[in-house]
């Protein structure tokens, strides 16, 4: 029996006949889903560590990046430790505060008043949220070694990774719009997506965090990022409508 292959492609779109391609919409389900993915992720990572059992994984990783016969001894060179130091920094309250009133500001001097308002906002929460989270679940930083870098708060989830996270894919969000071309889209959230990955990674080689802490962090980071952001979205669309509307 020879089958039709015309004939079977057009029976297949017309399931779909009447309905509008917007390609656009793509994207916020793609942002959607790292919203679920994220928080699906950290609540399922902190259900492991209040049971104690990811202790065991924790500390076989956090010990991986230190000298076997001296677990004091970071692996690799002294000036690896200072560059570690530095990076960590851009994780750090003051230079975030900094990043986002120096962005804040030239969006307030072009008169982008919503985007600027989406920063603070975004980033702000954010910043609450992993303030939250460390009191609730109050766990202790780790002792297996002597902490290369100064703190005062609890352990989980990493401040630096979470903050990091959504300060600086808010930042990449608002450069993305500003650019039509898909390899600068492309760039700038790779960029965003690096500097949370490598300031994370420094908290645990510094023996500030343990692993766990900091995929954490990333992941709610990621989740609340996405989720301001969609928040957005939504706005600028029923916006869009609303006026569409009072002009038909």
């Amino acid at each position: 029996m020879r089958v039709n292959t015309g004939q079977v492609i057009e029976t297949a779109t017309s399931l779909v006949q009447g309905m509008r391609h917007r390609p656009e919409a793509v994207v916020p389900a793609i942002v959607l889903g790292i919203v679920g993915l994220g928080f699906y992720a950290f609540i399922s990572i902190a259900d492991e560590m209040a049971e104690g059992e990811i202790r065991a994984v924790d500390e076989r990783l956090f010990l991986a990046l230190r000298n076997p016969a001296n677990p004091s001894d970071p692996l690799g060179p002294p000036w690896l430790e200072e560059a570690a130091l530095e990076i960590t920094s851009l994780g750090g309250y003051a230079l975030i505060v900094l990043a986002v009133a120096a962005v804040t500001g030239l969006l307030l001097i072009t008169r982008r008043y919503g985007p600027a308002l989406y920063a603070v906002l975004s980033v702000g929460s954010g910043a609450l949220l992993s303030s939250f989270s460390k009191n609730f679940y109050g766990r202790p930083r780790p002792d297996l070694v002597d902490h290369l870098d100064m703190v005062h708060t609890a352990s989980f989830p990493s401040g630096h990774a979470m903050v990091t996270t959504v300060a600086y894919l808010t930042l990449a969000a608002l450069v993305i719009r500003f650019f039509d071309d898909l390899r600068v889209r492309l760039y700038v959230a790779g960029v965003a997506i690096f500097i949370s990955a490598i300031v994370g990674l420094t908290r645990v080689y510094l023996g500030v965090h343990w692993p766990s802490d900091v995929a954490a962090g990333w992941a709610l980071g990621a989740a609340w990022a996405s989720l301001t952001w969609l928040f957005v979205a939504l706005l600028q669309f029923l916006r869009h409508h609303s006026v569409r509307r009072r002009s038909e």
